[in-house]
């Protein structure tokens, strides 16, 4: 299937999507650890970069913003179930603060399949990437020293393919005044079904299809009403992806300005 393939605006390459993930378990010799937030395009291939001893939410948040407010913002951007990411996987239906974020300024999240291959392919291997050629390249005597050669190197991967980012979807504004309630209500979560066709989102139990056990499916969450519509997902066949199920869930959103304890 053609990259993004289960959203058929990235498919089609209308849209942009962008991808983030997290490098942890790197340590500097006699100095702290040091994990990296990494984030790539997917039609343009615009990368960036942020190392810190350790990654909070906050982080998170003033990383998504730095890019965003230079570039503009891509149409979904797409993360894996970490709770940095999602929220806190302790409360029941909510959804955290990057979340909530993304929705204010007009992005889609999406949320991949637990334990699935390939839906982070491009940014597993910009993190490869990435640990070749600064993390292993290089003896860092400090996390600055590490931050000063991520920035060489992210600049460096950025004018290398800039003929790429030039031709990639238009990318949507980022708001002047970052608003406080959400300019649309999207949340996507790619998921499989179990043996009996359901599966659990937000601590709650979904019935999808008795037929369709095993599957991959997109799941449409509307924050504001709770309205789910679980769409269906063959890489086999990528443009076939049929209503299957609508549901109702609880949804709570933490607000993303609010004050990290």
């Amino acid at each position: 299937p053609p990259p993004g393939w289960y959203l058929p605006a990235v498919a089609d390459g209308a849209a942009e999507l962008e991808a983030f993930d997290l490098i942890e378990g790197l340590v500097i010799r006699h100095g702290p650890e040091v994990q990296v937030l990494n984030g790539i395009s997917l039609h343009g291939s615009l990368v960036a970069s942020w190392p810190y001893r350790s990654i909070l939410t906050t982080h998170v948040l003033a990383a998504l913003a730095e890019p965003w407010r230079r570039f503009g913002c891509p149409h979904y951007a797409q993360f894996d179930n970490d709770t940095r990411f999602q929220g806190p996987h302790r409360h029941p239906a909510c959804l955290g603060r990057v979340v909530h974020f993304c929705l204010c300024v007009g992005v889609v999240p999406v949320f991949v399949p637990p334990r699935e291959t390939g839906f982070q392919a491009k940014i597993e291997s910009y993190n490869n990437l990435w640990q070749q050629k600064v993390w292993q390249r290089w003896r860092h005597r400090s996390l600055p020293a590490v931050g000063r050669r991520s920035e060489q190197f992210v600049a460096a991967h950025r004018a290398k393919h800039a003929p790429q980012a030039d031709t990639a979807p238009a990318r949507l504004a980022f708001p002047r005044s970052v608003p406080c309630r959400p300019t649309q209500p999207l949340v996507i979560f790619l998921r499989r079904t179990d043996a009996q066709g359901r599966l659990r989102l937000l601590h709650q139990s979904v019935r999808v299809d008795r037929h369709w056990p095993h599957r991959l499916v997109r799941l449409h969450l509307d924050v504001r009403t709770g309205q789910l519509h679980c769409y269906a997902l063959r890489r086999r066949d990528p443009a076939w992806q049929p209503l299957l199920h609508t549901a109702h869930l609880e949804v709570k959103l933490s607000a993303w300005h609010r004050q990290e304890p």
